[in-house]
């Protein structure tokens, strides 16, 4: 009988390709929407004392050239006297964001949770436990926020922000010693982009609405709706910077598979806000120089924290091996064991269509050139096997590193 069961990890690799690819376009879209009308608060110019536009409620204007063509924005104070026939939303691109967004985590995480969520070094959790933690940290982290953004301490900026970004480290911690680092991550980022969406979809889309129906009704509308829109809108726009490194942080094992990933991701989310900061600041025409350089400061210091203790000779103890060719012979037999189930041209370990990132580890040569890889992978973050699913010994990585810092010879002599 033909079974289809085979072809169940190729079709999880094109929705993973196609979701992501959507993730990716639709976030373009958000993110720039954000940037853009961020920019434009920041750089409209009041109308003259006394003009047409001052008459009108016109908050501001400014002239633009691009693509060919001159454009003149204006932004009324609350509305303009007419509401017009044609209104321009800007909400799909951030649902589409974070329904790709979901649909992904949901491919890549929870459909394999046992290889992509669980380190059993960390908690012994089932697939169900893990998916649960990741869905109700989105969930709780909304909450939180929701609450803080309607208490009083909104309205002192630097309070509030200091204590969203402890909510969110304190977040980091917990879900990095229950979760796998590059799943809690990715939770992390997905908390974040939950705050985000429902920012749009529960304060700043409604209230516009509002807004809308007052001038419907022939009534003036309430400012305070607007107020609230822009508070909301500008904590997204700082949020930005720390989602993006988020979303490809899977590919830097040295981050989320570090002793401390929760203060390493730390570190980066808030170089990113300063980072945002100088550019908001920068758009009003003041140049704060102090912020990206104390965001580069911050990644810099991180980086050599993070930078891995120099290689020392061989001992002698970790491997009996006195030849190139025994050395790498054990080597390649944990390669085997441990490694080619996931790096080969056709994976035999469940989930895995082909071999990630294209790294296989048949054969000498493929072992060979990528010996700095594995070194690093193996030995430096101990981020592979993934999960260790193949339960990947110390003492099979100390033969590693010794097979590495002595040269990492193939027992080829030509």
């Amino acid at each position: 009988m033909f079974d289809p069961g085979y072809l169940a990890p190729y079709v999880l690799e094109w929705l993973n390709l196609l979701v992501r690819w959507l993730h990716i376009i639709t976030g373009i879209a958000w993110i720039g929407a954000s940037f853009y009308f961020v920019w434009l608060d920041n750089t409209i110019k009041p109308p003259a004392p006394g003009s047409d536009l001052e008459r009108k409620g016109v908050a501001g204007e400014l002239w633009a050239v691009h693509g060919g063509g001159f454009y003149n924005p204006q932004k009324y104070l609350v509305a303009p006297a007419e509401l017009p026939k044609e209104l321009h939303w800007f909400k799909w691109e951030a649902y589409s964001t974070w329904l790709s967004g979901f649909a992904l985590l949901s491919i890549v995480y929870y459909m394999n949770a046992k290889a992509m969520m669980i380190d059993r070094s960390v908690a012994d959790l089932s697939s169900g436990q893990a998916i649960g933690i990741g869905i109700g940290s989105l969930v709780v982290g909304w909450i939180v926020y929701d609450l803080l953004c309607r208490s009083p301490l909104v309205q002192r900026q630097l309070a509030f922000g200091a204590t969203v970004f402890l909510f969110l480290v304190g977040s980091s911690w917990v879900l990095t010693h229950l979760l796998s680092g590059r799943a809690a991550y990715l939770h992390v980022g997905a908390m974040i982009g939950t705050m985000m969406v429902a920012n749009v979809a529960m304060l700043i889309i409604p209230g516009q609405r509002k807004m809308v129906d007052a001038m419907l009704a022939g009534q003036k509308p309430d400012p305070v709706h607007g107020i609230k829109a822009k508070q909301r809108s500008v904590h997204n726009n700082y949020f930005t910077l720390p989602v993006l490194f988020i979303m490809i942080s899977n590919h830097y094992a040295m981050t989320y598979n570090h002793p401390h990933a929760w203060a390493v991701l730390g570190v980066i989310m808030l170089a990113g806000v300063l980072i945002r900061h100088f550019f908001n600041l920068r758009h009003k025409g003041r140049i704060e120089w102090r912020y990206p350089v104390a965001g580069a400061a911050l990644l810099l210091g991180l980086g050599v924290l993070l930078a891995p203790a120099r290689p020392v000779h061989v001992d002698p103890v970790v491997t009996t091996a006195t030849t190139d060719a025994a050395r790498f012979a054990e080597v390649r037999t944990i390669m085997g064991a441990r490694c080619v189930s996931c790096h080969a041209a056709q994976p035999t370990q469940p989930g895995f269509a082909a071999a990630p990132l294209g790294v296989m580890l048949e054969t000498p040569e493929q072992i060979g050139q990528n010996a700095a890889r594995i070194y690093q992978q193996t030995v430096q973050t101990r981020a592979m096997p993934l999960a260790n699913l193949t339960h990947m010994t110390d003492a099979e990585r100390a033969v590693v590193k010794a097979w590495f810092e002595a040269g990492a010879n193939t027992g080829n002599t030509r």
